[in-house]
């Protein structure tokens, strides 16, 4: 089933649920076209956080209040049978304020949930410091990508398998920043002035 239409069905559920009537004939915005595909998202991160983020990707490069990527370092090796990392970093946004916005669901996101655990449900908007972490992988036309608002991501095992069935040794990672009020950009967005290269041991 489509996207939208799980979508729309959620809509109207939960409106039934709480007697309400938004107009459920099948109309609505239309989608984002993303060749690559939505990212991976952590922490308080959402599809409407993303779009902010792709939105914005026309923006001259700034990278006055970038993040500091502590992990992996500078000329990072990692072995092919090694653990899935833990990538993290510092930012200059993370000591903003954060609202009570950006917190937990709300009760027409936790009803969609339980009426469409599979479809992505709409949650409130959010308000905080995220960063978006992509890696370029030989070998793949698009980026593997997160969203988060944590200071870290710490790699899946599926995702590490991603990385390691490269077609070359080199992974270049980098990670844009931006501060949000309510799915806006407030700050931002901040890049790297230059990612970060890293090195798999044994990669063909």
């Amino acid at each position: 089933m489509p996207l939208e239409t799980r979508r729309r069905l959620w809509t109207c559920g939960v409106a039934a649920l709480l007697a309400v009537s938004p107009a459920c004939d099948g109309g609505g915005n239309t989608p984002i076209e993303e060749p690559c595909g939505e990212p991976l998202y952590g922490g308080e991160a959402t599809d409407e956080a993303w779009r902010t983020f792709v939105d914005a990707q026309g923006r001259p490069d700034d990278s006055s209040q970038a993040v500091t990527l502590t992990e992996p370092s500078p000329g990072q090796t990692y072995s092919m049978t090694d653990a899935p990392p833990t990538w993290r970093w510092s930012s200059p946004l993370a000591s903003r304020a954060r609202t009570g916005a950006r917190h937990g669901r709300t009760m027409l996101a936790w009803l969609g949930h339980l009426l469409l655990p599979s479809a992505e449900a709409h949650l409130p908007p959010v308000t905080g410091d995220f960063y978006w972490v992509q890696v370029t992988v030989p070998g793949r036309r698009c980026p593997v990508e997160l969203l988060t608002s944590d200071l870290e991501w710490h790699l899946d095992t599926a995702t590490w398998d991603t990385l390691r069935a490269a077609s070359g040794p080199e992974l270049r990672v980098q990670v844009t920043s931006a501060y949000l009020v309510q799915n806006r950009l407030r700050e931002g967005p901040y890049r790297m002035e230059s990612p970060r290269t890293i090195r798999l041991e044994g990669a063909r």
